[in-house]
Order: structure tokens, then sequence, then C-alpha cells
């Protein structure tokens, strides 16, 4: 039987670094990847692209993380193709994005897209014929609908859903900065 060392040798060995060598993972801790810019990981696999800027969800169904990586828990699981996400962070192969709500959490690039859309909030919302208040309305849209946008200028987005389109005020919807240029 081996003998123990008694527990004040044992204390004194590991804070001398006599102790058994910590995995490489718990020395750099990658939960704090983010949040330390001076992490190299961190510049690696960068977009390029600005941040805060507007994505739309790609795939079919997507998790939604409480953090940069698989081994973290999944917070939403996102099943509508289209939805615009805004990007407010990028670290690595993963991004952090925001909805329409406000929810936020980490998402793995490959389920983004660069496509534009539009999504209705707060209440229903008329679509105009013209970029104009006052110009017919073509279509009627309720909060939550999703369509993409074909251009924005000034106050107005045009959008398509489902093969119409129409105009509608930005701040009716999510999806795009205030006087940013689309399209």
């Amino acid at each position: 039987m081996p003998h123990p060392l008694p527990l004040a040798l044992l204390v004194a060995a590991l804070a001398a670094g006599l102790g058994a060598a910590a995995p490489a993972r718990a020395q750099a801790p990658v939960r704090a990847g983010p949040d330390l810019p001076s992490n190299p990981d961190a510049l690696k696999n960068r977009s390029g692209l600005p941040v805060p800027r507007f994505a739309s969800l790609r795939a079919e169904r997507a998790f939604l993380r409480a953090g940069p990586g698989k081994e973290y828990p999944v917070q939403w699981v996102f099943i509508r193709p289209g939805v615009p996400l805004e990007v407010i962070y990028e670290w690595n192969l993963w991004r952090k994005v925001r909805d329409a709500d406000g929810t936020e959490g980490w998402m793995d690039r490959a389920m983004l897209s660069t496509s534009r859309t539009f999504q209705i909030v707060r209440q229903t919302r008329n679509l105009h014929a013209r970029p104009d208040v006052s110009a017919p309305v073509v279509m009627r849209a309720e909060p939550g609908v999703v369509g993409r946008i074909t251009v924005c200028d000034g106050r107005w987005c045009r959008i398509e859903i489902e093969g119409r389109a129409g105009y509608i005020l930005r701040e009716h919807g999510f999806g795009t900065y205030a006087d940013e240029p689309v399209g």
C-alpha cells in the first residue's frame, strides 16, 4: 500500500508547482475567449465583415447556445429559415446574434446567410405601392412575418413576401439599421 503524503506536504508541493500538470484546456479557458480581446483564437476565422451587421437564418433548424461552442447548453432552437438576426460579435466559427425580441446567444456561422430579410414587429403593418404613407396599401403583414429585402433607401424598405412586394417604414420591422443602404 502506498504511503499517503501528509496534507501539509501535498499542499506545499502543489503551491510550488510540483503537482500533476493541468490539461492545456484548463490553462487556457475556452469560455473566457470571447471576453478577452488579446486571445489570439478570437481573431481566427473572422469574417472580415462589419460587426454589428444583419444576417438571416440559413438553416431549417439552428441552435442558439449560451456560449461559443457545442459544449454550451442550447437556449433556443430556431426552426424558421430567413429570420433576420443581428450579428453582434464574432469568435472563431461562432457568431453572437440577437433576434427581433432581443434574445441573444451564440450560433455556428454555417447556420447564417448574408441574405437580408425583414421581420414585421409589434403590430400588423401596411405595405405600400410606393415609399409614401399616402400610397395605396398593397398588403398587410402581421407581426413575425418575414420578407426578403430588395432595397432600402432613407426611411423605406421594399420587401417581398411570398411573391408580392411593397414598401414599409424601417421602424416597423427588424433587419436593417436606420439609413443603411441595402440592395
